[in-house]
């Protein structure tokens, strides 16, 4: 994972109704797309999750920072080791 730039979904893909804005990533639908898309340059990708930490408040923020740390670090969020952890 050296240069590559991490998705920031970090397995709770749940999307507000009211937002658009995914409860995990704070990414809209769009967005995401945009991530999946081998096109996407990457000052794209390192302007979204400037925008995406700005949209996020609170616990929200400081546990998505700690999550995507672990999922840069380790490969796999921390929601998601807790998962194939009870499996």
């Amino acid at each position: 994972m050296s240069n590559k730039i991490v998705s920031p979904c970090i397995s709770i893909c749940k999307t507000d109704p009211i937002t658009g804005f995914c409860y995990g990533c704070a990414r809209t639908e769009d967005e995401k797309k945009l991530w999946k898309d081998e096109n996407t340059p990457d000052n794209w990708k390192k302007k979204n999750l400037e925008t995406i930490l700005e949209r996020m408040k609170g616990w929200q923020a400081e546990t998505f920072k700690e999550s995507y740390e672990n999922k840069i670090k380790e490969g796999v969020s921390i929601y998601k080791k807790h998962l194939l952890k009870k499996n």
